[in-house]
């Protein structure tokens, strides 16, 4: 069987750290599985990917330390079991804003008795024997808290059976909230709601996480209780590092090279 040691390691107490893969690379999404990220999120949302690579890149994810994971389109009943049946031990549903939509996406996640995913897991066979057996317990389902509704039923929201924790998306809820980042009483207002969401999952039992865009963003909420964070993207990553050489070099030669003839 296949252990979800990205779960493991939060139940005990640890922080996962988590990639974002949108490019839409299986190879991407392995190099930052062999990399020694916890967990590497397929971004089916906003990411370059189909059906067919995602099954690639959690087959590619599985070959190194990382949990494979992928968020969906969209809270859909078909969507999540089929990324399921892929090969993901974890999904991240968006835009998830009241409790009936938190019972939606939890049902979709598991089998029966303790939810209603369909049997047809086709491409599992890497994961390991008896995949009926044990995969309820391995899989992780997070929600996303990203609007100013979401933050007021967060309690509720995670108290859904099913739901392992939540995943905050903070610039949809900055633009939720209406609130200016570059103002002091805009970001206060910020922090607290979020910080809200953390309490709220203390309060139920439950994981808090968050899309953070850089190491230091992640740390600062490692700090403050979440688990579940991702520190970036594969996209972003790799722009940084090859303006960075460019940036370098460019400075490094401006002058011609005809001035050293």
């Amino acid at each position: 069987m296949a252990i979800n040691t990205a779960k493991r390691r939060m139940l005990d107490g640890k922080v996962a750290i988590g990639a974002e893969a949108g490019i839409g690379s299986p190879l991407s999404a392995g190099m930052l599985s062999r990399l020694g990220f916890d967990w590497v999120l397929v971004d089916m949302q906003h990411g370059a990917w189909d059906e067919s690579t995602a099954m690639a890149a959690f087959h590619e994810i599985s070959l190194g330390s990382a949990t494979p994971m992928a968020r969906v389109r969209q809270n859909n009943y078909a969507s999540i079991g089929q990324l399921l049946d892929r090969g993901a031990l974890g999904i991240v549903v968006p835009m998830v804003n009241s409790v009936k939509e938190a019972q939606e996406a939890s049902h979709a996640m598991r089998f029966q008795p303790g939810g209603g995913r369909s049997g047809g897991w086709f491409a599992t066979a890497h994961l390991g024997e008896d995949y009926m057996d044990w995969i309820d317990d391995e899989v992780f389902l997070a929600v996303q808290i990203e609007t100013a509704a979401a933050v007021k039923y967060a309690e509720g929201i995670m108290a859904v059976d099913g739901v392992d924790g939540c995943w905050v998306g903070p610039g949809d809820l900055q633009r939720s909230m209406g609130v200016d980042l570059d103002t002091a009483d805009g970001k206060k207002a910020h922090e607290e709601a979020i910080l809200s969401v953390v309490e709220a999952c203390r309060r139920t039992g439950k994981i808090s996480g968050i899309s953070a865009q850089s190491q230091e963003m992640a740390q600062h909420w490692f700090d403050r209780g979440m688990q579940f964070v991702t520190t970036g993207a594969d996209s972003e990553w790799a722009e940084e590092g090859a303006r960075g050489v460019l940036s370098h070099l460019r400075d490094a030669n401006q002058q011609s090279r005809l001035d050293f003839i």
